[in-house]
Formats: structure tokens, sequence, C-alpha cells
């Protein structure tokens, strides 16, 4: 049989069974089925679902289209770069710190490697079993408690990108630990951070400073730096902290699926900071120190300060102030005795006496009285006043030191012997002698550079004071008296002087006649020790004294090491012109010990001054410790 024949065969017998499947019933008029037909009312159904299912679909589709559309169109951008963060992870390289080195370039700072564990809130893991896991993992290496970790990571808002450490100061046997778990945990880093060491001893920890976490306040003001950033709080740390901290790198490293490095796509090297080259020898730093501190030992001074100057062109060669405090304590933070011993200290060992320091002068100002009386012609060489033990002025009586006085005196005696009655001559007038005034004291002192920052290039300096007659009707409510202005003329009552400045005024004689701006740092180099930039001497005024009038002045001070009151320093190597200074600062006669000079007499070249607080005569107290750094600096 042909298979047309056989398949129309089939389709016949396929209808006789499904007519065979109705049976025709007529009720009411109407045609309807019997049970044996129910499959055409269930095709209808079955149309029904299905129509509802396409619309399923479709709801569906368009819901897949509409997210699909939001994830590639709408915020296609930000989840690529999303994408592109969690293949990539940029990771910050720390610039080397610049160091310091003394004039001799011997180095008084180094930095050894410590390491900082920190996460970024933002990218913490969302599963707790994986931050608990962590916790429990970094536990064992950092040696602290899983729940100290759990806290750090609890306590973190979610949507913060600021880091956040868990831990600092972790050495290298730690850090190599970590760096084989860290693949585990995408969140955790580790940072390597360069320590400052200070390697000198405590002398020089008011001038170099130290470093320490950097606050809020800084992070807020200051650009370039992050949370996790140390930065120099005080002395040079804090003042070249630009030069120093250098230009942190930059690498972008592709990561895998587990979060393994596999390649550097690109990197920007650090550039490290610059080096600096002090104008401090160290040597006479720590000569000083221990000088100064044996002197206030014995001469019962709570605190003492000391600077060395070259006066030819204002660099420092030694800046002291004792008592003093070791400055690799504040890189980790302070402990509870550490802190004690330093902050309630009665003699206050972070303060920098040297430049912040405010006393009377005593007679270390009175050369500088002296030229300002000669170059206005208020005396000349030769004038003389007769000193007999002071001065009365109605019912008050101004006293010369000596008992009897020192009989009849010229400039150069009465600098030599500290003659007061000559002084009070000059301030405010004496005998045939008119004086200068309060007006023009206090002018001259500023050409000095008293009463004015000169510009030391550290933090901290201090102004000190000069009165003036509308100061003391302003803020004291009384007239300005001629007590007021002898009393000035030795160095007594309100005026102020730093020891920096005493100092700078001593440069000033010694030089003929130029103030300069004290420099500390000399130079800066790179990595390599090739010199950036030098510092050149900076004048700030000059020429307001003539030659011959200082000279007059170097002559009596010179006179004061041959005959005089500093005759205890003649046993140094070299010429020597000084000044001795004793400073009433309370009721009970109390006074600071002051002393001033400057060496070779013929050629200076280094002038230091010193004062011990409430150390009683500057012969006695101050003048021993230049005595033992002149026999340093000029014996070696």
């Amino acid at each position: 049989m042909k298979v047309e024949e056989i398949f129309g065969e089939q389709q016949d017998i396929a209808s006789k069974n499904v007519r065979s499947s109705y049976r025709n019933s007529e009720i009411d008029g109407e045609l309807i089925y019997s049970k044996e037909s129910v499959s055409l009312p269930k095709k209808s159904v079955g149309s029904h679902n299905a129509s509802s299912l396409y619309f399923i679909i479709l709801v569906c589709f368009l819901v897949i289209f509409g997210r699909l559309y939001s994830l590639q169109i709408v915020n296609g951008a930000e989840y690529r770069q999303r994408s592109e963060n969690n293949r990539i992870k940029i990771e910050t390289v720390k610039a080397l710190r610049g160091l310091i080195y003394d004039r001799n370039n011997d180095a008084l700072v180094t930095n050894s490697p410590q390491f900082t564990l920190y996460f970024i809130p933002s990218e913490l893991s969302d599963k707790p079993e994986n931050l608990l896991a962590a916790a429990q993992t970094l536990s064992n290496i950092i040696d602290e408690p899983s729940t100290f970790v759990e806290e750090k990571f609890n306590e973190a808002s979610r949507t913060s990108s600021l880091p956040v450490i868990i831990k600092d100061y972790l050495n290298y046997e730690q850090a190599l630990k970590l760096k084989l778990i860290l693949n585990n945990y995408d969140f955790l880093n580790l940072q390597t951070l360069a320590v400052r060491q200070y390697v000198t001893d405590v002398s020089f920890s008011h001038v170099l400073g130290y470093m320490g976490k950097i606050s809020e306040n800084e992070l807020n003001s200051l650009s370039g730096y992050s949370s996790l950033d140390y930065i120099g709080k005080t002395g040079l740390e804090n003042y070249y902290e630009s030069e120093l901290r250098g230009t942190d790198g930059k690498q972008q490293i592709e990561r895998d699926s587990f979060n393994r490095s596999r390649q550097v796509i690109a990197s920007k090297e650090p550039i490290p900071g610059e080096n600096i080259i002090l104008n401090i020898d160290a040597g006479l730093q720590s000569v000083l120190y221990q000088a100064l501190k044996s002197s206030a030992r014995n001469n019962n001074a709570k605190a003492a300060a000391a600077v060395a100057i070259n006066p030819q062109n204002g660099q420092i060669l030694a800046l002291v102030s004792y008592p003093s405090y070791d400055n690799n304590l504040f890189f980790k933070g302070l402990d509870p005795q550490s802190y004690k011993d330093i902050f309630d200290n009665p003699n206050q060992p972070l303060i920098d006496r040297a430049i912040s320091g405010e006393y009377p002068s005593g007679s270390t100002i009175k050369p500088t009285i002296a030229a300002a009386a000669l170059q206005e012609k208020i005396i000349t060489p030769e004038t003389t006043v007769v000193s007999t033990g002071g001065i009365a002025v109605d019912k008050w009586f101004f006293p010369d030191w000596k008992a009897g006085g020192h009989g009849v005196t010229s400039v150069v005696r009465a600098l030599a012997e500290s003659v007061n009655t000559f002084f009070y001559a000059l301030a405010g007038g004496y005998q045939n002698i008119t004086g200068l005034g309060v007006d023009r004291l206090v002018s001259y002192f500023k050409l000095f550079g008293l009463g004015e920052k000169l510009g030391i290039d550290l933090p901290g300096e201090s102004s000190g004071f000069l009165p003036s007659k509308q100061w003391k009707e302003t803020t004291k409510n009384e007239s300005w008296y001629i007590g007021d202005t002898y009393h000035l003329g030795i160095g007594q009552g309100d005026i102020l002087v730093t020891p920096l400045q005493v100092a700078s005024y001593t440069s000033v004689i010694a030089n003929g006649g130029r103030l300069y701006q004290p420099q500390v740092v000399g130079k800066f180099t790179d990595i390599e020790n090739k010199v950036i930039k030098e510092v050149s001497p900076k004048i700030i005024r000059q020429d307001f004294i003539s030659q011959a009038n200082l000279q007059v002045v170097k002559n009596g001070m010179r006179e004061a090491v041959i005959s005089g009151s500093a005759r205890a320093i003649a046993g140094v190597p070299v010429t020597v012109a000084a000044k001795t200074g004793t400073a009433q600062y309370a009721a009970d006669k109390r006074t600071h010990a002051w002393f001033t000079c400057f060496a070779p007499f013929e050629n200076p070249e280094i002038v230091i001054s010193v004062i011990l607080e409430a150390g009683g005569e500057g012969n006695i107290a101050a003048l021993p410790v230049a005595r033992e750094a002149l026999q340093w600096y000029f014996s070696r």
C-alpha cells in the first residue's frame, strides 16, 4: 500500500474517533455536550492560562530589561568604575622623610621602618563570618585580643572611605606574617612607615622637635595628608615639614578574583624629602648643654639657656635650653609616667627658653645704651661721670652695685665695671649729661632687634617687651617717672628680652653694626647629598651705629675681661670681650645670672650668651658656662 493511502486511512480513523466522542442533545433549544465532550471547554481554559503566562513573561522581561537599562545605561559608568576598582587597587607609596645633619654632616636623626595595619570601612566584607575570621587571625599576629579588632570593625562607619588604623608600630616580623594573610581579606591593608629616631642626646630636643600623629584639625587644614600620616609637631620637624616630608608615590596593582596581586599596571615613584644641614655644631651643642646643666645644679637654678652665633653671618652654632626632654618618647605616644614627668614638671622642660624665654636683661643691655649715647652725641669717649655709690632723686635712691661707688668713670670703664651711675646718666640724665630719655632708648633698642621677633627658622620665637610712657599710663594707670628711665638704663623694670636677642645685639657690636636674621639651617641636599639650596645671610638692618662708636663699646667689653667684672674668663686660648649681667626679677631680690661675650676680639667668629634662671650673679653662674664652651671651641 502506498504511503499516501496509509496516511489517509489513519486520518479517517482519527476523525471517526473524535466524532464518536460527541453525543448531541437538545435542551431548551440549546446544543450541549455530554460528559464525554469536556475536552472542548478544557481547550478554552488552556488558552486563557497561556495568555496569562505570556503576560507574566512579558512583565518579567520588561523588569529585566529595565534593570539592565539601569545597570548599563543609567548607572553604567558608576558600576564600571566599581568593577575596575575591584580589579585594580591603588596603593600609596610613602616618601622617605629627609634626614637632618649638623654642620659637620653628622647625622642627628635616622629613619627606621615600622608598619601600620588599617582598613577602609567602605570596603569591609558584608559577611560577619569573614570579619570574625579576620579578627581571630589578626589577633595572633598583632598581639591583641580578637575583640579588640572586632570593635574596630564594628565602630567604623561603612560609608567612610577614610582609613581606620587597627594597630601601628608593628615590627618587621609581624609585617611578614600579615603579608601572607592579606590576600584573604581584601579590606585589610599594610602601610610601611618610616619611624623617626633621634640619635643625639637631649641637648637637641628643642631644636629638632618631634613628630606625632596628624590631628583632625591639621588634617582639615593641610592638603595631601591622610589620617595615617605623622607630621612635625615642634622644632625643625615642624618648621620645615614641607621640605622634609617629600611627595608620596602611587601604584596601580591589578588583582585577581582571589585578591592576589598580579602585576603593577602603573606607578608614580615617591619623591624623597630634602635633607637639612644645620649651622649648629653638635659638639658645641652638647658641651653647652652639659655646662648649663652642671652650673644650674651648682647654683640651684631650675632652668637655663644658651645661644652661640656666628656674628659675621647670623648662623646659629648652638641653641640650648635646660631642662630638656627625650623627643623619642613622643612618636609612639607617652606612657602615663613619661607624660607626668614632662607635663607636670614645674620647670616646664618643653619650653625652648633660648628663643621663647623672656627675662629682664640686666646689665647685658648696657653696651647698646653706650652705643646709642655715643651715636646721639650725648657723650664722647672722654666723657666722665663721678660715681659715689648711686643717685638720689627726691626720696628715692638708685644705687651702684659697689658701695661707695667707682669714682671718676668713662664709658669704657663703665662697661668694664658695669657702673650703674654712668648708665643712669646716659638713660635719664645726671650731672652734666642730659640723657637719652625713654623714647630714644626704646628707639635704639628696636634698632638692635629688641621688642620684635628676629625671624629665626624655628617655631615659638618670642618678641620680648619694651615698655613706654603710653603703655604704662594705659596698662598700669600710672605716669612714667625718672626712676622708670633709670631702671630701663640698667636693664631692669619692665623690659624683657630673649637669650637669642641678647646674642643678636652682641653680634651687632662684634661685627661692626649689622643685625642678621638668625639662621639654624645652612643648606638643603637631595637623597644623594647634592646641594639643592644654600641659605644666604640676611641682614635685617645695618649702619645705625658708626664703626667708631662701636669700637669704643667693644673696647669697654674687652676691658671687662682684662680688669673688670669678666676677668674669670681670661684663661681661654683667645682674646675675649664680654659683659656680665645680674637681673633682679622678684621683690625678694632674687636674680637671673647673665653673661654675653664674643671672640676672638680682633676678628670675632663666635658670640655666646648665657642665662641661668634664679642663678644669682652672672660672673659666678653664667660666665663659667661660656668659658667651658669657648675653651672647647678654640681647643679642637
